[in-house]
Protein backbone atom coordinates (compact mmCIF):
# COMPACT_ATOMS: atom_id res chain seq x y z
CA UNK A 1 0.00 0.00 0.00
CA UNK A 2 1.21 3.47 -0.76
CA UNK A 3 1.08 4.67 2.85
CA UNK A 4 3.88 2.29 3.76
CA UNK A 5 5.99 3.12 0.75
CA UNK A 6 6.44 6.87 0.74
CA UNK A 7 6.42 9.78 3.15
CA UNK A 8 3.50 12.13 3.58
CA UNK A 9 4.99 14.71 1.18
CA UNK A 10 5.80 12.12 -1.49
CA UNK A 11 9.51 11.87 -0.59
CA UNK A 12 11.14 8.55 0.35
CA UNK A 13 10.64 7.82 4.07
CA UNK A 14 13.54 7.75 6.51
CA UNK A 15 12.54 4.28 7.78
CA UNK A 16 10.53 1.75 5.79
CA UNK A 17 9.38 -1.62 7.13
CA UNK A 18 7.72 -4.23 4.92
CA UNK A 19 6.17 -7.54 5.98
CA UNK A 20 8.31 -7.71 9.12
CA UNK A 21 8.07 -10.88 11.19
CA UNK A 22 9.78 -11.88 14.42
CA UNK A 23 9.16 -15.31 15.88
CA UNK A 24 10.63 -16.84 19.02
CA UNK A 25 10.95 -20.64 18.88
CA UNK A 26 9.25 -22.82 21.48
CA UNK A 27 11.49 -25.76 22.31
CA UNK A 28 10.80 -28.86 24.40
CA UNK A 29 12.44 -32.12 25.32
CA UNK A 30 15.99 -33.23 26.02
CA UNK A 31 17.11 -32.32 22.51
CA UNK A 32 15.34 -28.92 22.54
CA UNK A 33 13.24 -29.79 19.53
CA UNK A 34 11.21 -26.84 18.22
CA UNK A 35 7.49 -27.52 18.65
CA UNK A 36 6.12 -24.11 17.79
CA UNK A 37 6.83 -20.38 17.68
CA UNK A 38 5.64 -17.23 19.40
CA UNK A 39 4.64 -14.82 16.62
CA UNK A 40 5.67 -11.61 18.41
CA UNK A 41 5.60 -9.50 15.24
CA UNK A 42 3.42 -10.88 12.47
CA UNK A 43 3.63 -9.30 9.00
CA UNK A 44 3.96 -5.63 9.94
CA UNK A 45 4.45 -2.86 7.35
CA UNK A 46 4.78 0.90 7.87
CA UNK A 47 7.03 3.86 7.19
CA UNK A 48 8.31 6.79 9.23
CA UNK A 49 8.86 10.07 7.39
CA UNK A 50 11.80 12.31 8.17
CA UNK A 51 11.03 14.60 11.11
CA UNK A 52 7.86 12.67 11.99
CA UNK A 53 6.80 11.04 15.25
CA UNK A 54 5.05 7.71 14.75
CA UNK A 55 3.25 6.57 17.90
CA UNK A 56 2.86 2.81 18.43
CA UNK A 57 0.27 1.76 21.01
CA UNK A 58 -1.35 -1.42 22.26
CA UNK A 59 -1.68 -3.72 25.24
CA UNK A 60 1.34 -5.28 26.94
CA UNK A 61 2.63 -8.18 24.88
CA UNK A 62 1.25 -6.95 21.54
CA UNK A 63 4.71 -6.65 19.94
CA UNK A 64 5.44 -2.91 20.22
CA UNK A 65 8.87 -3.18 21.83
CA UNK A 66 9.85 -6.21 19.74
CA UNK A 67 9.04 -4.24 16.59
CA UNK A 68 11.25 -1.35 17.68
CA UNK A 69 14.16 -3.57 18.67
CA UNK A 70 13.89 -5.62 15.50
CA UNK A 71 14.08 -2.47 13.34
CA UNK A 72 17.37 -1.60 15.08
CA UNK A 73 18.49 -5.24 14.81
CA UNK A 74 18.90 -5.53 18.55
CA UNK A 75 16.75 -8.57 17.75
CA UNK A 76 17.26 -10.35 14.44
CA UNK A 77 14.08 -10.42 12.31
CA UNK A 78 12.70 -13.75 11.13
CA UNK A 79 11.71 -12.30 7.75
CA UNK A 80 10.72 -9.04 6.09
CA UNK A 81 12.48 -5.90 4.90
CA UNK A 82 13.88 -2.95 6.85
CA UNK A 83 15.23 0.08 5.02
CA UNK A 84 16.88 3.16 6.48
CA UNK A 85 17.53 5.92 3.94
CA UNK A 86 17.18 3.27 1.20
CA UNK A 87 19.85 1.08 2.87
CA UNK A 88 18.85 -2.52 3.50
CA UNK A 89 19.39 -2.87 7.25
CA UNK A 90 19.08 -6.67 7.18
CA UNK A 91 21.89 -6.98 4.61
CA UNK A 92 24.44 -5.01 6.65
CA UNK A 93 27.48 -6.77 8.07
CA UNK A 94 28.86 -6.21 11.57
CA UNK A 95 31.04 -3.22 10.66
CA UNK A 96 28.36 -1.46 8.58
CA UNK A 97 25.73 -2.14 11.23
CA UNK A 98 27.91 -0.55 13.90
CA UNK A 99 28.29 2.53 11.70
CA UNK A 100 24.50 2.64 11.27
CA UNK A 101 24.06 2.64 15.06
CA UNK A 102 25.13 6.28 14.98
CA UNK A 103 22.02 7.13 12.93
CA UNK A 104 19.56 4.87 14.80
CA UNK A 105 19.37 4.97 18.59
CA UNK A 106 17.00 3.85 21.37
CA UNK A 107 15.77 5.27 24.67
CA UNK A 108 14.92 2.34 26.93
CA UNK A 109 11.83 1.98 29.09
CA UNK A 110 13.55 1.37 32.42
CA UNK A 111 15.96 4.21 33.28
CA UNK A 112 17.42 2.15 36.15
CA UNK A 113 18.45 -1.08 34.41
CA UNK A 114 19.50 0.66 31.18
CA UNK A 115 22.33 2.60 32.91
CA UNK A 116 25.52 0.84 34.07
CA UNK A 117 25.71 1.42 37.85
CA UNK A 118 29.52 1.10 37.78
CA UNK A 119 29.97 3.98 35.33
CA UNK A 120 29.70 7.68 36.02
CA UNK A 121 27.18 9.72 34.08
CA UNK A 122 30.00 11.30 32.12
CA UNK A 123 31.39 7.90 31.11
CA UNK A 124 27.92 6.70 30.07
CA UNK A 125 27.32 9.68 27.81
CA UNK A 126 30.90 9.69 26.52
CA UNK A 127 30.82 5.99 25.51
CA UNK A 128 29.12 6.63 22.15
CA UNK A 129 31.58 9.43 21.35
CA UNK A 130 34.48 7.03 21.97
CA UNK A 131 33.05 4.09 20.00
CA UNK A 132 32.29 6.22 16.93
CA UNK A 133 35.46 8.31 17.31
CA UNK A 134 33.52 11.58 17.42
CA UNK A 135 35.49 13.30 20.19
CA UNK A 136 38.17 12.61 22.79
CA UNK A 137 39.91 14.35 25.66
CA UNK A 138 38.81 17.91 26.39
CA UNK A 139 36.51 17.97 23.35
CA UNK A 140 34.65 14.92 24.68
CA UNK A 141 34.34 16.52 28.12
CA UNK A 142 32.89 19.68 26.56
CA UNK A 143 30.44 17.62 24.48
CA UNK A 144 29.26 15.70 27.57
CA UNK A 145 28.68 18.98 29.43
CA UNK A 146 26.75 20.38 26.47
CA UNK A 147 24.56 17.25 26.23
CA UNK A 148 23.75 17.29 29.95
CA UNK A 149 22.71 20.93 29.70
CA UNK A 150 20.54 20.17 26.64
CA UNK A 151 18.54 17.60 28.62
CA UNK A 152 18.18 19.87 31.66
CA UNK A 153 20.97 18.53 33.90
CA UNK A 154 23.96 20.33 35.38
CA UNK A 155 27.41 19.70 33.83
CA UNK A 156 28.86 18.81 37.25
CA UNK A 157 26.55 15.76 37.37
CA UNK A 158 29.01 14.06 35.01
CA UNK A 159 31.07 12.81 37.97
CA UNK A 160 28.11 11.20 39.76
CA UNK A 161 26.66 7.69 39.44
CA UNK A 162 23.15 6.68 38.27
CA UNK A 163 21.94 5.67 41.75
CA UNK A 164 22.30 9.28 42.90
CA UNK A 165 19.49 10.48 40.61
CA UNK A 166 15.71 10.32 40.50
CA UNK A 167 13.83 8.34 37.83
CA UNK A 168 13.20 11.41 35.70
CA UNK A 169 16.85 12.48 35.89
CA UNK A 170 17.99 8.98 34.94
CA UNK A 171 15.77 9.06 31.90
CA UNK A 172 17.30 12.40 30.92
CA UNK A 173 20.72 10.74 31.13
CA UNK A 174 19.46 8.02 28.80
CA UNK A 175 18.24 10.69 26.38
CA UNK A 176 21.63 12.44 26.52
CA UNK A 177 23.34 9.12 25.76
CA UNK A 178 21.12 8.58 22.70
CA UNK A 179 21.76 12.14 21.47
CA UNK A 180 25.54 11.92 21.91
CA UNK A 181 26.13 10.36 18.47
CA UNK A 182 23.80 12.82 16.69
CA UNK A 183 21.25 10.26 15.45
CA UNK A 184 18.55 10.81 12.86
CA UNK A 185 16.08 8.22 14.18
CA UNK A 186 15.31 7.31 17.80
CA UNK A 187 13.09 4.49 19.06
CA UNK A 188 11.53 5.79 22.28
CA UNK A 189 10.52 2.56 24.04
CA UNK A 190 7.92 3.68 26.59
CA UNK A 191 10.31 6.37 27.89
CA UNK A 192 7.83 7.82 30.40
CA UNK A 193 5.85 4.78 31.58
CA UNK A 194 8.01 4.33 34.71
CA UNK A 195 7.80 8.01 35.71
CA UNK A 196 5.38 10.10 37.75
CA UNK A 197 2.75 12.00 35.76
CA UNK A 198 4.32 15.42 36.43
CA UNK A 199 7.74 14.12 35.36
CA UNK A 200 6.20 12.49 32.27
CA UNK A 201 5.11 15.88 30.98
CA UNK A 202 8.60 17.30 31.49
CA UNK A 203 10.28 14.46 29.60
CA UNK A 204 7.75 14.59 26.73
CA UNK A 205 8.22 18.35 26.37
CA UNK A 206 12.00 17.78 26.39
CA UNK A 207 11.70 15.19 23.61
CA UNK A 208 9.59 17.59 21.52
CA UNK A 209 12.08 20.43 22.03
CA UNK A 210 15.00 18.19 21.05
CA UNK A 211 13.12 17.00 17.95
CA UNK A 212 12.67 20.57 16.75
CA UNK A 213 16.29 21.54 17.50
CA UNK A 214 17.93 18.47 15.93
CA UNK A 215 15.36 17.49 13.27
CA UNK A 216 14.90 14.09 14.89
CA UNK A 217 12.54 11.33 13.81
CA UNK A 218 10.83 9.29 16.55
CA UNK A 219 9.11 5.96 16.83
CA UNK A 220 7.33 6.54 20.14
CA UNK A 221 6.14 3.33 21.81
CA UNK A 222 3.59 3.62 24.61
CA UNK A 223 0.47 2.11 26.10
CA UNK A 224 -0.92 5.44 27.32
CA UNK A 225 -3.08 6.89 24.55
CA UNK A 226 -3.18 10.31 26.21
CA UNK A 227 0.62 10.57 26.01
CA UNK A 228 0.68 9.48 22.37
CA UNK A 229 -2.02 11.99 21.42
CA UNK A 230 0.21 14.79 22.70
CA UNK A 231 3.40 13.85 20.87
CA UNK A 232 2.56 11.76 17.76
CA UNK A 233 1.89 12.86 14.19
CA UNK A 234 0.56 9.43 13.19
CA UNK A 235 -0.46 6.47 15.34
CA UNK A 236 -0.19 2.73 14.69
CA UNK A 237 -2.33 0.48 16.91
CA UNK A 238 -0.96 -3.04 17.45
CA UNK A 239 -2.80 -6.16 18.56
CA UNK A 240 -1.29 -9.65 18.78
CA UNK A 241 1.71 -8.79 16.62
CA UNK A 242 -0.22 -6.99 13.88
CA UNK A 243 -0.93 -3.34 13.07
CA UNK A 244 -4.72 -3.15 13.12
CA UNK A 245 -5.12 0.60 12.55
CA UNK A 246 -2.83 3.32 11.20
CA UNK A 247 -3.83 6.97 10.82
CA UNK A 248 -2.93 10.53 11.67
CA UNK A 249 -3.37 11.26 15.37
CA UNK A 250 -6.24 13.67 14.65
CA UNK A 251 -8.12 11.12 12.53
CA UNK A 252 -7.59 8.22 14.89
CA UNK A 253 -8.76 10.05 18.01
CA UNK A 254 -11.69 11.68 16.23
CA UNK A 255 -12.92 8.62 14.33
CA UNK A 256 -11.41 5.27 15.40
CA UNK A 257 -12.67 2.56 13.04
CA UNK A 258 -11.06 -0.64 14.33
CA UNK A 259 -13.18 -2.08 17.18
CA UNK A 260 -10.02 -2.71 19.23
CA UNK A 261 -8.97 0.95 18.93
CA UNK A 262 -12.49 1.97 19.93
CA UNK A 263 -12.22 -0.09 23.12
CA UNK A 264 -8.81 1.42 23.95
CA UNK A 265 -10.06 4.98 23.52
CA UNK A 266 -13.13 4.30 25.63
CA UNK A 267 -10.78 3.42 28.51
CA UNK A 268 -8.93 6.78 28.44
CA UNK A 269 -9.86 8.56 31.70
CA UNK A 270 -11.62 11.92 31.61
CA UNK A 271 -10.08 14.82 33.52
CA UNK A 272 -13.44 15.89 34.99
CA UNK A 273 -14.16 13.82 38.15
CA UNK A 274 -17.91 14.55 37.83
CA UNK A 275 -18.07 13.23 34.30
CA UNK A 276 -19.08 9.59 33.83
CA UNK A 277 -17.84 7.94 30.67
CA UNK A 278 -19.22 4.75 29.19
CA UNK A 279 -16.61 2.07 28.50
CA UNK A 280 -16.46 -0.67 25.91
CA UNK A 281 -15.66 -3.83 27.87
CA UNK A 282 -13.94 -6.53 25.85
CA UNK A 283 -14.81 -10.14 26.63
CA UNK A 284 -12.20 -12.82 27.20
CA UNK A 285 -8.43 -12.58 27.33
CA UNK A 286 -5.83 -11.76 24.70
CA UNK A 287 -5.12 -14.99 22.75
CA UNK A 288 -1.63 -16.49 22.84
CA UNK A 289 0.73 -15.21 20.13
CA UNK A 290 1.96 -18.81 19.89
CA UNK A 291 -1.48 -19.79 18.56
CA UNK A 292 -3.25 -16.71 17.14
CA UNK A 293 -6.90 -17.08 16.07
CA UNK A 294 -7.65 -17.78 12.39
CA UNK A 295 -9.01 -14.96 10.24
CA UNK A 296 -9.07 -11.63 12.05
CA UNK A 297 -6.91 -11.94 15.18
CA UNK A 298 -9.36 -9.73 17.10
CA UNK A 299 -12.55 -11.60 16.23
CA UNK A 300 -12.87 -13.57 19.55
CA UNK A 301 -13.19 -10.25 21.46
CA UNK A 302 -14.75 -8.03 18.79
CA UNK A 303 -17.89 -5.99 19.59
CA UNK A 304 -18.76 -4.94 16.01
CA UNK A 305 -22.49 -5.71 15.45
CA UNK A 306 -21.75 -7.19 11.99
CA UNK A 307 -19.22 -9.73 13.30
CA UNK A 308 -19.92 -13.18 11.85
CA UNK A 309 -18.29 -16.38 10.58
CA UNK A 310 -16.51 -14.50 7.78
CA UNK A 311 -14.35 -12.81 10.41
CA UNK A 312 -13.02 -16.22 11.47
CA UNK A 313 -12.21 -17.30 7.90
CA UNK A 314 -10.83 -14.22 6.13
CA UNK A 315 -7.58 -12.50 7.12
CA UNK A 316 -8.42 -8.78 6.75
CA UNK A 317 -5.98 -6.64 4.77
CA UNK A 318 -4.78 -3.38 6.30
CA UNK A 319 -6.74 -1.24 3.84
CA UNK A 320 -7.46 2.45 3.36
CA UNK A 321 -10.95 3.38 4.55
CA UNK A 322 -10.50 7.14 4.21
CA UNK A 323 -7.44 9.02 2.87
CA UNK A 324 -4.46 8.11 5.05
CA UNK A 325 -6.58 6.00 7.44
CA UNK A 326 -5.80 2.26 7.27
CA UNK A 327 -7.86 -0.34 9.16
CA UNK A 328 -7.64 -4.12 9.56
CA UNK A 329 -11.38 -4.94 9.39
CA UNK A 330 -13.66 -6.38 6.68
CA UNK A 331 -16.82 -5.16 8.45
CA UNK A 332 -15.97 -1.45 8.29
CA UNK A 333 -16.75 -0.18 4.75
CA UNK A 334 -15.29 0.41 2.26
CA UNK A 335 -13.46 -2.90 1.93
CA UNK A 336 -11.75 -4.77 -0.89
CA UNK A 337 -13.23 -8.00 0.51
CA UNK A 338 -16.61 -7.95 -1.23
CA UNK A 339 -19.88 -8.98 0.40
CA UNK A 340 -20.05 -11.89 -2.05
CA UNK A 341 -16.67 -13.17 -0.84
CA UNK A 342 -17.84 -12.89 2.75
CA UNK A 343 -21.06 -14.75 2.01
CA UNK A 344 -19.09 -17.54 0.30
CA UNK A 345 -17.39 -18.39 3.61
CA UNK A 346 -20.56 -18.14 5.72
CA UNK A 347 -20.96 -14.39 6.32
CA UNK A 348 -24.48 -13.29 7.24
CA UNK A 349 -24.01 -9.61 8.13
CA UNK A 350 -22.90 -7.16 5.41
CA UNK A 351 -20.30 -4.52 6.29
CA UNK A 352 -21.70 -1.49 8.10
CA UNK A 353 -20.23 1.68 9.54
CA UNK A 354 -19.85 1.36 13.31
CA UNK A 355 -18.59 4.10 15.62
CA UNK A 356 -19.93 3.85 19.18
CA UNK A 357 -20.20 7.11 21.13
CA UNK A 358 -18.00 5.71 23.92
CA UNK A 359 -15.07 5.51 21.48
CA UNK A 360 -15.19 9.18 20.46
CA UNK A 361 -12.30 10.96 22.18
CA UNK A 362 -13.22 14.56 22.88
Amino acid sequence: MSATARGGNGTPPLVSVRNLKKEFPIKKGVFSRQVGAVKAVNDVSFHVARGETLGVVGESGCGKTTTGRTILRLLEPTSGEIYFEDRDVRALGTRDLRALRRDMQIIFQDPVSSLNPRMTVGAIVREGLTIHKLAEGAAADARVSQLLQEVGLRPEYATRYPHEFSGGQRQRIGIARALSVEPKFIVCDEPVSALDVSVQAQVINLLEDLQREHNLTYMFIAHDLSVVEHIADRVAVMYLGKIVELATADDLYREPLMPYTQALLSAVPVADPKSRKERIILSGDVPSPASPPPGCVFHPRCHHPAKDVACTKIVPPLEEKTPGHFVHCIKQPPTTVSWEQQKDVGGVHPPERYLPLAAVHA
